[in-house]
């Protein structure tokens, strides 16, 4: 776990460097984007589209796309596909909700095929208390897909939905 945490650290600080250098650069906007500029847009467009209610992170998963919760939360292990990533995680979790989940994105780093998104996300839950929690995901993309993530977030809060709230239709 000390490596897992080195590493998002290390990555965090190099991405942010390379998202500076790039920052100051003078690519126009009428430039075609390269290919890390295609995977920050698409997981920015993933991310306002969510906050928006059109859309989902989710549907850029590759049908073999493996997702790491890190930590000790009760989700913490590593998905091996998207079907069992949605199963698992993302359909109980959205069960458990009155209100939809949305995102508030503070920084999107890109570093050729992988994207750091830090955000905060807010919901109601069934059981009418504010569900709320801070994400930092750690993307791998290949074709526009997502292949590989690593999430980190608060374990408290989403082991307290986790066990405090039956998901809708579960009874």
């Amino acid at each position: 776990m000390k490596d897992l945490i080195k590493t998002f650290a290390l990555s965090l600080a190099f991405v942010g460097m390379a998202w500076s250098v790039q920052a100051v650069g003078t690519q126009t906007e009428a430039a075609p984007l390269d290919e890390e500029g295609r995977n920050r847009a698409a997981i920015a467009a993933a991310l306002q589209a969510w906050a928006n209610g059109t859309g989902s992170p989710y549907d850029l998963l590759a049908p073999d796309a493996r997702w790491t919760i890190a930590g000790n939360s009760l989700g913490s292990r590593t998905y091996e596909s998207k079907e069992a990533f949605l199963r698992d995680v993302i359909r109980p979790f959205n069960a458990r909700m009155a209100h939809r989940l949305i995102p508030t994105v503070h920084r999107i780093y890109a570093d050729g095929d992988t994207v750091v998104a830090h955000f905060d996300a807010k919901g109601t839950a069934r059981d009418g208390k504010p569900y709320v929690n801070s994400y930092a995901w750690i993307l791998r993309l290949r074709d526009g897909q997502i292949v590989k993530a690593h999430a980190f977030f608060d374990a408290h809060a989403f082991d307290d939905l986790w066990t405090r709230v039956e998901p809708a239709g579960s009874s």
